[in-house]
């Protein structure tokens, strides 16, 4: 019974990193070394690494969110001291955009020589890694994780991360400049900062950040973000989440649905009430796509056709 409650604790500290445990975290909760081989060898418990193991515990994250913060607390877990940098720090401060697997990374400052078990990346850094302290662990701040990221990351995959930070305020003006001032003399540096000037704060989520980047490749003008639609009387009649405004003065409007929050039934209502508002104010054109319909190329051409068309105001 006492070793069972061993193993209860130790998983319940598990659940706070995204499932994962170290050999040291679990020997203080009291769990033995033969019980850990136990653990193992019964499949309860996942060797991932040396000194690293994975546990059944629910983590309440969505499936990819887990599977990057499993990869992160990997890195921090196998190299004792180190500091999460890069995709894995802004994974475990929640940032959104990120690819959907990523690499165990961690760095180790004033030049230190460590090598990491398989599988974990580590970077030698000549100064400290400026941090923050997440469950007792060094994480890397945003900033200055995003200089480490984003000379490795797609386009795409960079302006998503870039928008949430910002959109979140993990990423203040303050951040910025720090961000510019760790780009300073790496490689990569002025692919990043073009990769900046792409980023902006409004998008809400990642879906949408492709969709614009997707627009404007296409051809079509750069879409407002988070467009507030008046009536006459110059009330609001809803919002979208892009929008281009006609010379007429009516607007196209594009509502993006995600697979997670617009599923939900409470979604669904508030979708169709703003919806039926923005049909009644005979001011705008809806249109609501699907990450598939930007894959085809469906929602290019239908916004290209609304454009064209100016919408019947009463």
């Amino acid at each position: 019974m006492a070793a069972q409650r061993m193993i209860v604790s130790a998983e319940s500290l598990a659940r706070r990193q995204a499932g994962m445990i170290g050999h040291a975290q679990a020997r203080a909760e009291g769990v033995t070394v033969a019980q850990l081989r136990n653990l193992v060898r019964r499949g309860r418990w996942l060797r991932v690494t040396r000194g690293v193991y994975r546990t059944p515990v629910d983590t309440l994250l969505d499936s990819w969110d887990e599977v990057r913060q499993q990869a992160a607390w990997t890195g921090v877990l196998a190299v004792p001291g180190s500091t999460a940098v890069g995709m894995a720090a802004l994974a475990l401060q929640q940032v959104q955009g990120l690819p959907r697997r990523i690499r165990p990374e961690v760095g180790v400052s004033h030049g230190r020589s460590i090598t990491g078990p398989a599988g974990v990346l580590v970077r030698r850094c000549r100064h400290p890694i400026p941090a923050v302290l997440i469950n007792g662990f060094r994480v890397a701040t945003v900033p200055v994780a995003l200089a480490h990221a984003l000379p490795e990351m797609s386009r795409r995959d960079a302006v998503a991360v870039l928008d949430s930070a910002l959109h979140t305020g993990r990423l203040t003006s303050v951040g910025m400049r720090e961000l510019e001032r760790t780009l300073h003399g790496r490689r990569g540096a002025q692919r990043a900062r073009e990769l900046i000037t792409l980023a902006d704060g409004r998008a809400e989520s990642p879906l949408e950040t492709r969709a614009r980047l997707l627009f404007v490749d296409a051809g079509l003008p750069p879409p407002d973000l988070q467009v507030r639609v008046h009536d006459r009387a110059g009330r609001v009649v809803a919002r979208g989440d892009l929008g281009w405004q006609r010379s007429d003065g009516t607007w196209v409007i594009v509502e993006m649905d995600g697979r997670g929050v617009h599923g939900t039934p409470t979604a669904v209502y508030q979708d169709r009430s703003r919806q039926n508002r923005m049909v009644l104010s005979r001011q705008v054109t809806i249109l609501r796509f699907t990450d598939q319909d930007l894959d085809d190329g469906s929602a290019v051409e239908m916004i290209g056709r609304a454009l064209c068309h100016p919408a019947r105001v009463a």
